[in-house]
């Protein structure tokens, strides 16, 4: 074991295999309940991961899974884990416009407060999908009453990133008012930034290299890191879907090891739910910058 003082973020997107941005023209959410959902299932077994080492975690969860299974919603809060929102049917930000956004997110919020009994306070992107195309999001997102969101990856991706954008959390300023941003794990190499820490990266790179990324993160920067997941990264018996090659890899490459990845990193760092480490944080005036994913008001 090698924890250490600084806490890492660890946050669950809640949603079912079926209902990732890779197979929405598969599988439009008009007929997602003709799937077999494998959540609740899959999320228990997170639950119980976290239980047996005593950290609590922020669950972005999609309003669609709220309402289908709304006493899942209310056990995890029950347990003393966070709930933030992962908006209501998985669209992606950047191709909806701002009025779409706000109904959107404005009622995911209402189902997800109504189903767990907590205030949801943060806000996930599906896919990380809030982009320069989209900067008036952040905006929405304080006018619907959230505090902070974590949707930004700061690095050049094919389907998603914000290269420019400051690694650490920073404050964005709105015409509604400020929101932290929480951005998602990367290195600095040289000229680059290197993700890691969840998700894809965590299934596919070799523990000791997400160990070392935490441990330097952590101890040289300083810096809390955020860890992501899905529920499904932790089911190698799920359906297949069909895609392209690149998808099929993407999704199901590491599902097997993926378990026992995450039940090391529990055991080799220290966690707390997401919207607690924005409440701690202390953002020096110097660090309210207006970096380039700034609200610019505009409808």
């Amino acid at each position: 074991m090698a924890r250490g003082l600084i806490k890492n973020g660890l946050t669950i997107d809640l949603e079912d295999y079926y209902q990732v941005s890779a197979f929405a023209a598969q599988i439009p959410p008009e007929q997602w309940k003709n799937q077999a959902s494998r959540v609740e299932a899959n999320t228990e077994r997170i639950l119980a991961l976290l239980d047996a080492r005593g950290w609590k975690a922020t669950f972005f969860t999609l309003g669609w899974v709220a309402e289908e299974h709304p006493a899942l919603l209310k056990r995890i809060a029950g347990l003393g884990h966070e709930i933030g929102c992962h908006s209501l049917r998985h669209r992606s930000v950047f191709t909806m416009q701002p009025g779409e956004f706000r109904e959107d997110t404005k009622r995911a919020k209402e189902v997800l407060e109504h189903a767990s009994g907590a205030e949801v306070r943060g806000y996930r992107a599906p896919s990380f999908s809030i982009d320069e195309s989209c900067p008036w999001a952040f905006e929405v997102l304080v006018e619907c009453g959230f505090c902070y969101d974590s949707s930004i990856f700061p690095v050049r991706h094919p389907n998603y990133g914000s290269p420019t954008t400051p690694r650490f959390p920073y404050v964005i300023e709105t015409k509604a008012g400020p929101l932290v941003e929480f951005p998602m794990p990367t290195l600095s190499l040289g000229a680059r930034r290197s993700p890691f820490g969840g998700g894809a990266y965590l299934r596919l790179l070799p523990y000791w290299f997400t160990r070392w990324a935490f441990h330097y993160l952590n101890e040289r920067e300083g810096r809390a890191g955020c860890v992501y997941l899905h529920p499904w990264e932790l089911d190698p018996e799920q359906p297949r879907m069909k895609g392209s090659l690149t998808t099929l890899l993407r999704h199901y490459i590491g599902l097997r090891g993926f378990e026992r990845k995450l039940a090391r990193l529990m055991e080799d760092f220290e966690f707390a739910p997401l919207g607690q480490l924005v409440s701690a944080l202390q953002i020096a005036p110097g660090e309210r910058l207006a970096p380039t994913l700034v609200s610019v008001g505009g409808q």
